[in-house]
């Protein structure tokens, strides 16, 4: 029997676009029966235990999932054995993960709408510098990205 799903996403901070696709990723999931571990890390350690930004708590509380506990993280050399998929949320990320992963891990590398039909290659655009109005565009990527996910997740275990 195949190991039970576990699911690491990648951003650059760990406060807007990667816990969004870990709150999205985690009700796709619950609603699907999906069995899987779920969390999120970033690539730079500039917010290592802050929060997630206001305006993603914002945008996931209107979506009826609270974050406000999430903290962010640095993603490790660790993590590419103990998640099964490690998804970066944009080329710069995929680049610095590919580079830092250890040679025979397990972890399967690949950006987040690569795995919604049509999207491949494309990035979740970065809501950070701009308005509020950005982070409603990053939950309907992540919202896709997760849904796709799951569906490929259920696919591989049948």
């Amino acid at each position: 029997m195949a190991d039970m799903p576990a699911v690491l996403f990648v951003c650059m901070g760990n406060i807007c676009r990667s816990p969004l696709a870990e709150a999205a990723f985690r009700a796709a999931a619950d609603r699907a029966g999906l069995s899987v571990t779920v969390d999120s890390a970033g690539t730079g350690d500039w917010h290592a235990g802050a929060p997630p930004d206001r305006r993603a708590c914002a945008v996931a509380r209107r979506h009826g999932i609270d974050i406000t506990r999430y903290r962010a993280r640095v993603v490790t050399a660790v993590d590419f054995d103990r998640f099964t998929h490690v998804i970066a949320l944009d080329h710069a990320n995929l680049a610095h993960l590919m580079a830092m992963k250890p040679a025979g891990s397990r972890a399967q590398v690949s950006l987040l709408l690569d795995h919604v039909p049509g999207r491949g290659g494309h990035a979740v655009a970065d809501p950070y510098y701009g308005d509020a109005s950005g982070f409603d565009t990053t939950w309907r990527d992540v919202t896709a990205g997760a849904a796709a996910l799951v569906e490929k997740l259920q696919r591989d275990a049948s």
